[in-house]
C-alpha cells in the first residue's frame, strides 16, 4: 500500500510538473484566413516561388526564398522557429515540401496557402509587382 501512495505522489508531482509543448504542425489556410492572418504585425510570409515568378507578382509584405535553390535550407533556419510561419507558391505543392522541411527543421506553427498564389489572385486580393 505503502509503495502505492508513493507511486501516486510520484505520478502527481511528475505530472504537475510537466511543462505544456505545443506540438509543432501544418495548418492550411484559405486566401481569406491567410489575409486576415497578415494584418498582425511581424509576420513571416514567405513566397517559396522562383525569383522571377515573384518578381511577376506576390503578394505584399513577402519574402521570397526560392525552394530550388541551393541555399534554401540556410536560408528558412534564418527565420524565427518559434514565430508563426505562413507560405505560399504557386499552386501550394512547393509550399507543401517547404512545409515538411520546416518541421524538420524544428518549426512551431507552419501556415500554408490553400491553392497558393494562383488561388490568391483568382479571389480578387492584393497583389504587389
Amino acid at each position: 500500500m505503502k509503495k502505492l501512495s508513493f507511486l501516486y505522489v510520484i505520478l502527481i508531482i511528475t505530472f504537475s510538473s510537466c511543462k505544456e509543448v505545443e506540438s509543432p504542425k501544418i495548418t492550411i489556410v484559405s486566401p481569406e484566413e491567410m489575409q486576415s492572418f497578415l494584418q498582425a504585425d511581424n509576420v513571416q510570409l514567405i513566397d517559396v516561388r522562383t525569383a522571377k515568378e515573384f518578381e511577376n507578382g506576390h503578394i505584399p509584405g513577402a519574402q521570397n526564398i526560392d525552394f530550388f535553390s541551393p541555399t534554401f535550407v540556410q536560408d528558412i533556419t534564418k527565420l524565427d522557429k518559434d514565430k508563426p510561419v505562413y507560405l505560399y507558391c504557386n499552386s501550394g505543392k512547393r509550399s507543401a515540401k517547404c512545409a515538411q522541411k520546416m518541421l524538420e527543421e524544428g518549426f512551431v506553427k507552419i501556415y500554408d496557402l490553400d491553392g497558393g498564389f494562383s488561388k490568391w489572385k483568382y479571389e480578387g486580393l492584393e497583389i504587389k509587382n
